[in-house]
């Protein structure tokens, strides 16, 4: 089946063309290169894994509850408007934020695959270049399995939302080489890092935990990149070079806000226009949804500081936003976290398969004494 048959509304042209600027850039200096960066090279390449051997696909996955949670997750819930609402119309606001959710997962890795390919072209050194190609294939085994878990286990899509692709748009027709890593491994990876995390700890699912899980242990290696890369580079521009960096950050972060409203998703339930402007202004005042926006910021804004873009006028617009305490976060912390909790997930998983070896051949022996 075409995915252009799922989408919900029509997503355009089957293409995006987006005009690219910049050099690619040739290095004739092969030397060893930064420790840091080539040890995040080799971890790159061994942690390489396969989508379709490493997750269970024939997990079952309901549609209309993708990651088994309560409706209080929903942002009209308890609303005049929810209550308003037919048991079968709840099921599919059920769907439609799940399809609409995971669709941006799957066009932000398609952007992360794009900007990464960018990335061994433009940047200039070397030990650099070998780790963003083994971030191209993250992301290109990334879309596989968002693309997948849609296709198989949703059986419904959304386009790429329009703040999302105002970002990838400024992001990839930058001339400045350090720009995708500041648009992609910064912002859009850094929020959805934090969103896959939020949502890894409140399913109760096995597939989706699993799916991102699994991304995710990838994910915390690319922010990773992106914070050395840009830290060292960064330290040695002027203080105009730095304010334009800062006024891409503020901008992108408010899309990367504003994207999570969801507009496209009541337009398309079959509500009248008052019930959309109803819905829109339950999802801005949902208890529920300000403190998982403030949580989407846990990567990016301590990552932004790192980098070397702290100024009173950024710390401004976070306190703006009402994020600026996610300053204070540990994105080591948060890193180990990641791997350690696809580790465990690995383990537990290969355990309970040991097991039941176990008790298929100890079955197979006692049928065989039997006879």
């Amino acid at each position: 089946m075409s995915t252009h048959d799922l989408y919900t509304i029509p997503a355009g042209l089957s293409t995006w063309n987006v005009e690219m600027a910049g050099a690619s850039r040739f290095t004739w200096e092969y030397d060893d290169g930064r420790d840091r960066m080539l040890a995040l090279y080799q971890k790159g390449k061994d942690k390489q894994w396969d989508s379709a051997r490493r997750i269970d696909w024939d997990l079952e996955v309901d549609p209309y509850n993708v990651l088994g949670v309560p409706d209080q997750t929903i942002a009209i819930h308890g609303t005049p408007l929810w209550e308003r609402m037919s048991p079968a119309v709840r099921q599919d606001v059920r769907l439609h934020g799940a399809a609409w959710q995971f669709s941006q997962f799957l066009h932000g890795e398609q952007g992360a695959m794009i900007c990464s390919a960018k990335i061994v072209e433009s940047v200039p050194d070397l030990d650099s270049k070998f780790y963003a190609a083994t971030q191209t294939m993250d992301e290109a085994r990334h879309a596989e399995t968002y693309a997948r878990f849609l296709q198989e286990k949703v059986g419904l899509a959304y386009p790429i939302n329009e703040h999302l692709k105002s970002l990838l748009d400024s992001t990839l027709s930058d001339s400045r080489w350090d720009m995708p890593y500041l648009g992609m491994q910064v912002l859009i990876e850094g929020l959805a890092l934090a969103a896959f995390g939020v949502m890894r700890d409140i399913t109760t699912k096995p597939l989706p935990k699993q799916i991102l899980s699994y991304v995710m242990q990838d994910e915390a290696r690319h922010v990773a990149f992106g914070r050395m890369a840009l830290r060292d580079h960064y330290r040695g521009l002027s203080d105009g070079e730095l304010r334009e960096r800062e006024e891409f950050v503020i901008e992108g972060c408010y899309l990367m806000r504003d994207r999570l409203r969801g507009r496209e998703t009541w337009e398309n339930l079959g509500l009248s226009k008052a019930e959309v402007d109803e819905a829109m202004e339950a999802t801005d005042r949902s208890d529920y949804l300000r403190a998982f926006r403030s949580l989407l910021f846990s990567r990016i804004v301590p990552c932004v500081k790192d980098i070397g873009l702290w100024s009173p006028r950024l710390r401004q617009a976070y306190a703006d936003m009402g994020v600026l305490e996610m300053a204070g976060q540990s994105l080591d912390a948060l890193m180990r976290q990641d791997e350690e909790i696809a580790d465990r997930i690995d383990a537990e998983r290969f355990a309970a398969e040991e097991e039941s070896r176990h008790a298929e051949v100890a079955e197979t022996i006692a049928l065989g004494a039997e006879s």
